[in-house]
């Protein structure tokens, strides 16, 4: 395992959709394993990623927040909080190609994703965030196209709410066990977590799965009289796969 470098072997999983991924874990007896519950959703459509684990895991806090006194103060909510509870941070610590994903420890409403905080992480690498709670702000995370994916859209802040406990550990999200460095992925049909010890083998069988059905559906395009579109095009991922010698 300690040979395996993650970012690399997630370049076979460009072309890749979840139930192609899914299929593959079946076929090597993973049934139902990296299934993440159907609850968490992209919060917009359209949305795809396939990146490296990064885990966060969350507490709820054990103490409300404080009556704040300024306008000031109340803008400057998160900061006062931190400093006086402490936090855990993972900025810097992040790579490009990292998926965020967040274990809330069964808080309650808490936005502890949000426009801002999103953006971020994504513009120090982050190809994704995923949280078992809620996030906030989605109409600008619409907008902006961040692509976050959670369990319940929320409107309230961090401070009183919940706490980061630990990063890059074992987690439970949705469902599934995540170790940092597990493939993950999402698009319209839902989030499937790869256990990185087995990420190889998935992606080829997944990648025989993936051009099988792209050139029957390529057949019946044909047939139907129907303009061929990407979905389609399995001279492009194909060549694609050949260039990095998979299987």
């Amino acid at each position: 395992m300690e040979n395996i470098d993650s970012y690399e072997l997630c370049k076979l999983y460009k072309y890749l959709r979840v139930v192609d991924v899914c299929d593959a874990m079946d076929g090597i007896g993973y049934f139902n394993i990296g299934l993440m519950s159907p609850e968490i959703r992209p919060i917009w459509s359209g949305m795809k990623f396939w990146g490296v684990a990064f885990t966060i895991r969350c507490v709820p806090a054990n103490r409300p927040m404080w009556k704040l006194n300024t306008t000031e103060d109340i803008v400057n909510a998160h900061g006062i909080w931190f400093k006086e509870v402490g936090n855990i941070s993972y900025s810097g610590k992040i790579r490009p190609g990292d998926v965020i994903v967040t274990d809330t420890g069964g808080s309650g409403e808490v936005g502890f994703w949000g426009s801002a905080n999103s953006l971020s992480v994504i513009a120090e690498g982050a190809v994704g965030i995923i949280t078992d709670g809620y996030c906030r702000d989605t109409d600008e995370v619409t907008l902006q196209k961040t692509p976050i994916c959670a369990r319940k859209r929320g409107r309230t802040i961090i401070p009183g709410r919940i706490e980061v406990a630990e990063i890059q550990t074992k987690i439970g999200c949705g469902g599934v066990q995540v170790n940092p460095g597990d493939i993950v992925g999402c698009d319209g049909d839902g989030i499937v977590v790869v256990p990185l010890r087995v990420a190889e083998e998935v992606a080829i069988h997944a990648r025989a799965i993936l051009l099988a059905d792209m050139r029957a559906r390529r057949n019946l395009y044909k047939r139907l009289g129907m303009e061929p579109d990407h979905t389609v095009d399995y001279e492009t991922v194909s060549a694609y796969y050949d260039q990095l010698k998979l299987g």
